[in-house]
């Protein structure tokens, strides 16, 4: 065990990229900007990761976008947002300013889309650029670009010319998971993002209709949690050393460590912060209480333990 006069350290890496703190936030959950700086610092994250941008502003689906699922919560927003180069001008100077770890996400519905964002964004001193392959395709059957091995490596090599560190998000869900991460490696992925929303619906029992205007949309919060566990455990079992970031239903402290003992070297907070927006800190503050309860002084000691 660690000296434990000390408060553990929650630091880590993802590959090349160092985090002051293994907890950043998760894509579409806190805006495009600094939203969520007058919850807290965003300096004393490990990141602020933006809601997905295209290369072109996006209106998204029609309301209602969001609504309660049980314990969990279900949203149709569809990849609304104001394109790489307005959020230039808006979102990233706002994160600049408050000194915020920048990473940022981009999608797009062609490999040519996705290329496209890539280029906006040459030049930025980013930390990271996360791919979200879990959006629509327009060029495949397959309902996502992460459902299928070779649309997944097809963004990667769209995005080559990236000059920053590309993380690729995954759904966790995918009929061959572990052949797309073998694609998305192949085409220079440097970590993934396991993973993202499941797809599901909920029906307006008075109105005999789905809640959403989309119809389904992506379950996401505890319903979520579980799945994204034993995804990164199979994930870590195939490739013990990819950087791999956790994500889905991150609810507290114990979520965390579950992902991080599974084999994620950091994770992301995402539909806790819309029932509580200090979640990201709330839930960093508890699992440094919980390390050093254990006598653990780094969170880097419990990477992949569970796999013995």
């Amino acid at each position: 065990m660690s000296d434990t006069t000390r408060w553990p350290s929650l630091a880590t890496s993802v590959g090349e990229v160092a985090l002051r703190n293994l907890f950043m936030t998760a894509s579409g959950t806190a805006g495009h900007g600094a939203e969520l700086a007058g919850y807290g610092d965003l300096r004393q994250l490990g990141a602020v990761v933006t809601k997905s941008l295209a290369a072109f502003e996006w209106q998204g689906n029609a309301a209602p976008r969001v609504a309660p699922a049980g314990a969990s919560m279900i949203n149709a927003v569809g990849l609304s947002g104001p394109g790489v180069p307005r959020w230039i001008e808006t979102g990233y100077r706002e994160l600049q300013e408050s000194g915020a770890t920048i990473v940022a996400s981009i999608w797009g519905r062609t490999a040519d889309e996705f290329a496209a964002a890539a280029h906006a964004l040459q030049g930025l001193p980013l930390a990271a650029v996360e791919i979200n392959a879990s959006c629509p395709n327009l060029e495949s059957r397959n309902a996502i670009f992460a459902n299928s091995p070779e649309a997944t490596k097809s963004i990667m090599d769209a995005t080559h010319d990236l000059q920053v560190p590309r993380w690729v998000k995954l759904t966790t869900t995918a009929p061959l998971l572990l052949d797309v991460v073998a694609a998305a490696l192949e085409g220079g992925a440097d970590a993934v993002t396991l993973g993202n929303t499941l797809t599901g619906m909920v029906i307006d029992l008075e109105r005999h209709r789905p809640i959403l205007g989309n119809g389904g949309g992506g379950v996401s919060g505890e319903a979520a949690r579980p799945v994204a566990v034993r995804a990164v455990f199979d994930v870590r079992s195939a490739y013990p050393h990819l950087p791999i970031i956790g994500a889905g239903g991150v609810m507290g402290a114990r979520d965390a460590l579950a992902l991080v003992m599974a084999g994620a070297d950091a994770v992301q907070i995402g539909t806790a912060t819309f029932a509580h927006p200090r979640a990201p800190w709330k839930i960093s503050a508890a699992t440094n209480r919980w390390l050093r309860r254990h006598g653990i002084g780094s969170i880097r000691e419990l990477q992949g333990v569970a796999h013995g």
